[in-house]
């Protein structure tokens, strides 16, 4: 067998050969935690478990280091993109989106580096999020183990958010914390940035999509979680699950893309969750003329800023 035989091609994203190697083709740069020039937010690593390796690179607004010990801040559990494949919390796409964000919005953030598929499979993202939210919650009395977190976070106004397959992480742990609790930790709200849902029914307009596109889709899906059901796994089409309306929150906002495959997804979402029987309030919101994740690709551009003011006003 030649070691340049391929066993799974997702193109522009991450290739698998036959003899096991793994090659990313997005999302394998990182920076190292500063303080921001021109913001000061300062951020730093840490890690939460050794086996398995789960980290976090956590973030402070200038204001933290001001405030009286007293005032504390909301907390933004961050959950990063990438189809479960790629990208990680020291990437520069993500470390630049954060900084800006805590300043904007003037939160305290944990950004949790989660193992990624296909060496770790789902559920091991899941599990490792989870994990990363108990840490969290360990603070709760200010006697945790990370100092930014006992002086800094109120753990009584806690938001999960994330973008693409972190946006679906950061439903999947609101859901489990809506059903099993978290003692120490008030979830007020989620934000699912272009979430990365989906199911084998279309919905909207998605009949429009090319049968290639929503194939390919479907088979990301099962690479990263070979053991799930397919499409309908209630992890990956919320409107399956018969216990959405358990969401541990009471709101959420979900951000969708006027061009993104996954716009109409975004807003079942929303709909199924009306219909669920949860007791919160929903809201979407649409970049019109935009794409998958825009705002990471040009964040200075009129619709990212609008979006992150948005995002910023809701976390408050």
């Amino acid at each position: 067998m030649s070691n340049e035989e391929i066993a799974h091609d997702f193109f522009n994203v991450i290739k698998v050969y036959k003899d096991g190697r793994v090659e990313r083709l997005l999302g394998t740069s990182t920076v190292p935690p500063s303080t921001h020039p021109e913001n000061g937010v300062q951020s730093k690593d840490v890690v939460i478990s050794q086996e398995p390796a789960i980290s976090a690179r956590l973030y402070i607004p200038k204001s933290a280091a001001t405030s009286s010990p007293q005032t504390k801040l909301p907390l933004l559990v961050y959950f990063h993109g990438g189809g479960f494949c790629i990208e990680s919390s020291s990437s520069p796409t993500y470390h630049n989106y954060l900084n800006t964000l805590v300043s904007e919005a003037n939160v305290v953030a944990v950004s949790v580096d989660y193992r990624l598929a296909p060496e770790n499979p789902l559920p091991a993202a899941y599990d490792d999020s989870w994990a990363a939210l108990k840490w969290v919650a360990s603070h709760f009395d200010g006697n945790g183990s990370e100092d930014w977190l006992n002086r800094f976070a109120d753990l009584r106004g806690v938001f999960f958010g994330g973008d693409s397959a972190g946006a679906n992480i950061a439903h999947n742990m609101a859901l489990k914390l809506g059903c099993e609790g978290l003692v120490g930790v008030k979830l007020i709200g989620i934000v699912l940035i272009h979430p990365y849902f989906w199911g084998t029914e279309p919905v909207g307009e998605e009949l429009t999509i090319p049968a290639a596109k929503r194939e390919y889709i479907a088979a990301l899906w099962r690479f990263t979680c070979p053991l799930s059901i397919g499409s309908d796994d209630p992890l990956f089409n919320p409107g399956k699950d018969p216990k959405l309306g358990e969401l541990g929150c009471e709101k959420v906002l979900v951000c969708v893309a006027e061009k993104d495959v996954f716009k109409d997804r975004g807003w079942h979402y929303s709909e199924v969750l009306k219909k669920s029987g949860w007791k919160g309030v929903v809201e979407v919101i649409e970049a019109k003329g935009e794409e998958h994740v825009f705002h990471l690709l040009n964040s200075t551009c009129e619709n990212a800023v609008a979006m992150k003011k948005k995002i910023a006003s809701f976390l408050n």
